[in-house]
């Protein structure tokens, strides 16, 4: 297999005059070359509009197969396809996947020596390379052009892609000046086609992108915004629980990414993971650039499970198999949190995307806004502002906001998202909304939330005693609601237009016309009442949403081990969904591995003996499947953890941490059960199973007057069991 720094490029047939006749094929190029069975939605088209020769401009979301769209021409066709990538990771993480699937690309950057950029110049002048990756700034200096004209005249260029080309626009979302002088190559290379590909662009940005490339009359198209396998949540950020929800769905398994507004927040929270366990690591624009690349190249190499990153940690993440993205803070607007939630999901398989949000992040971004010099950045820095937290606060389909944003259609229950799958409760508040209004009034709307807060729940504290609020009609009217009921009726309040916020940096509540309504009982209030997080619930609804299977866990392994000693991210080999595939057909023949989908005929010669002895091993070995749940619990034991640790950390009962350690008791990855309950009780259980047999938990527990609990019981039946089931293996052999 050819790895991203080699270069001994085995050779290929010429792609200039006298290349041999093209495959049009396309299902079976599909199939043989990228393994994939069938086309994503739009990519055909794409792919014929490419050949065709024609300009294109595609706007594919993230996950969508976008990619595909010009590395499957660039194959097919003569000449040699040079790709634009804005960065380095981004370009080499392309062609370390092509290379796994048996193409012949190439990057030039300055990562490379002059010797070896001279032998990839070399190859490419032979017609040795498919597809070649540079950044923008590379393609445009005076003597890569010169070169460029040496291929086109030697070998042919077979077309251009201009990937990330969002880019080009200013009114883009990650703006990059260079990207504006790429018209430069229609002027110099008139007759060779040219792609632009990005993952988001507004109707604004995408005239601009046209405009700014000198496409000619394209062929546009746009994909659905929409990612099915992406789960929607925003939930009510509460320091301790949210931390505890964090950690929960760490436990679940899968890489993750969580997003902090600073980078103190991210250096706090990746120390605080580390302390619980957790393999984290910090990503921010305050780190050495040798110090993010290397923390980067780690958690895409599954090397670590989280990266704590500010929103430097970007473009270019080229990681498939991130199965959660938790913003920990409030994004900067709605087109960053898709990009940002986008990452997760991206081999399609089902995936987390949670915001935590809060009243305080928004006095934290106000403030923030307040400190632009611009006033026209302040107007429109308020407007995205308010965008993403009528997103956060809204009762409406996730889903159907963010597509509304960017101009497409979308109606009726996503079923992916919180508001959807669980809606909140529509309930009253119009006497609470006067009580708080009623409070703002008397305290002469000079205050801010938490300080009405305080006076209408009667608190003593010093400031409260300061300005004599303890002596307002007010005082202590609101003791039968919670602090954060109160600040979810605030909340709800602003988003309806009920009250005012002053916006110098430090809130203060003022009333509107709306708010004497209230007050008049002229208008009633209605809030949505978010429900109470239940951590059970988390673990599993998010476990149900991950494979458990052991095969699956052991075929992962085998990747990471083949990757590392490849040096490349674990996915280039197979990406998860392949895998599951495998362990769930349980493929013992290199035949029947072949028509799982994502397995190539470059990658069955390369791997599949070895995924394929692995699957017979494990069929031979009759392990039994586990739950992702199983075997988290499974790692924290060997971690020396006890089960209440666990079940406090994991917040579940007692009682079903003893579940799992039963079940792993029953599969044969634990064989003893001394560490989990003594010798005295284990023979108790024992004679009272010998009086009532063990079809049935409850006549055990009551045989034993409720001295010893269930999940005691469980191990015990747990360890007879499988006593049992050796007894009659070797009875049968003995026969």
């Amino acid at each position: 297999m050819l790895s991203a720094d080699s270069s001994d490029f085995a050779p290929v047939p010429p792609l200039g005059n006298g290349a041999p006749t093209i495959d049009l094929n396309l299902d079976r190029t599909l199939k043989q070359t990228f393994g994939h069975d069938a086309f994503r939605p739009g990519q055909r088209e794409i792919i014929e509009r490419s050949l065709q020769g024609g300009d294109i401009l595609a706007i594919v979301p993230t996950g969508g197969g976008k990619s595909l769209c010009y590395q499957l021409p660039a194959i097919v066709r003569s000449g040699v396809t040079i790709v634009v990538s804005p960065l380095i990771a981004l370009m080499q993480d392309q062609v370390q996947s092509l290379q796994a699937n048996g193409i012949h690309a190439t990057f030039l950057n300055s990562t490379l020596d002059s010797q070896e950029s001279f032998k990839r110049i070399q190859a490419l002048l032979r017609g040795e390379i498919r597809l070649l990756y540079v950044a923008p700034e590379r393609l445009l200096s005076d003597g890569f052009l010169e070169l460029l004209d040496r291929v086109r005249d030697e070998v042919g260029i077979g077309g251009f892609a201009i990937d990330e080309a969002h880019c080009v626009s200013a009114w883009g979302h990650d703006f990059r000046p260079e990207y504006r002088q790429l018209r430069l190559i229609r002027q110099r290379y008139p007759q060779v086609p040219v792609t632009a590909l990005t993952a988001t662009a507004t109707d604004r940005v995408r005239l601009d992108i046209v405009d700014q490339l000198a496409l000619r009359s394209p062929f546009v198209h746009i994909a659905s915004f929409r990612r099915p396998n992406l789960y929607y949540e925003v939930r009510p950020k509460e320091k301790r629980a949210t931390y505890r929800e964090i950690l929960t769905r760490i436990r679940q398994g899968g890489s993750g990414i969580i997003y902090c507004m600073s980078r103190r927040q991210v250096e706090e929270l990746t120390a605080k993971l580390t302390a619980d366990n957790v393999t984290a690591l910090p990503y921010h624009a305050g780190l050495p650039g040798s110090v993010r690349a290397d923390n980067q190249t780690r958690f895409i190499r599954d090397d670590v499970q989280i990266m704590v990153a500010t929103v430097a940690f970007g473009m270019g993440i080229d990681k498939p198999d991130v199965r959660f993205v938790i913003h920990y803070d409030l994004p900067r607007n709605i087109e960053s949190y898709y990009q940002e939630s986008g990452r997760a999901g991206r081999d399609g398989e089902d995936s987390d995307c949670v915001l935590y949000y809060s009243a305080g992040d928004v006095g934290k971004v106000e403030w923030l806004i307040q400190q632009k010099t611009s006033e026209d950045e302040q107007r429109i820095a308020r407007q995205q502002l308010r965008q993403i937290s009528d997103y956060a606060e809204s009762t409406e389909c996730r889903n159907t906001i963010q597509l509304r944003y960017f101009g497409e259609h979308f109606e009726g229950n996503c079923g992916k998202c919180d508001n959807c799958c669980n809606p909140k409760p529509i309930e009253d508040w119009t006497i609470e909304a006067m009580k708080f209004l009623s409070c703002v009034a008397r305290t002469k709307e000079r205050f801010g939330t938490n300080h009405l807060i305080s006076v209408l729940r009667g608190s003593k504290s010093q400031n409260i005693l300061k300005w004599g609020h303890d002596q307002l009609s007010t005082y202590g009217i609101g003791k039968d609601r919670t602090a954060d009921d109160w600040k979810m009726l605030v909340r709800s309040l602003l988003h309806q237009g009920l009250i005012s916020e002053t916006t110098d940096g430090f809130p203060i509540l003022k009333l509107n016309a709306l708010s004497w309504e209230v007050m008049k009982q002229q208008r009633s209030v209605e809030i949505a009442i978010a429900p109470k997080p239940k951590l059970d619930e988390i673990d599993d609804r998010t476990g149900s949403t991950m494979t458990g299977q052991a095969l699956f866990q052991e075929l992962r392994a085998l990747r990471k081990k083949l990757a590392t000693a490849r040096s490349v991210p674990p996915y280039v080999i197979f990406a998860d969904s392949t895998l599951r595939l495998m362990a769930q057909k349980k493929t013992t023949t290199l035949d029947d591995l072949g028509r799982i989908a994502g397995v190539g005929a470059f990658k069955l010669d390369e791997y599949g003996e070895a995924f394929v002895a692995a699957i017979r091993a494990y069929s031979e070995g009759n392990a039994a499947d586990l739950s992702s749940t199983h075997l988290t619990t499974l790692e924290l034991l060997k971690q020396g953890w006890d089960l209440e640790r666990i079940a406090r950390d994991r917040g579940l009962q007692v009682t079903t941490i003893y579940g799992h350690v039963a079940k792993l008791i029953e599969t044969g990855q634990i064989v003893e059960v001394d560490r989990y309950i003594d010798a005295e009780t284990r023979s108790r259980v024992d004679a009272a199973i010998a009086q009532v047999g063990m079809d049935r938990l409850t006549p055990i527990f009551e045989a034993l007057n409720g001295t010893v609990s269930y999940g005691e019981i469980r191990l015990v039946c747990a360890m007879r069991s499988v006593s049992g089931s050796a007894a009659a293996d070797l009875t049968g052999q003995s026969s």
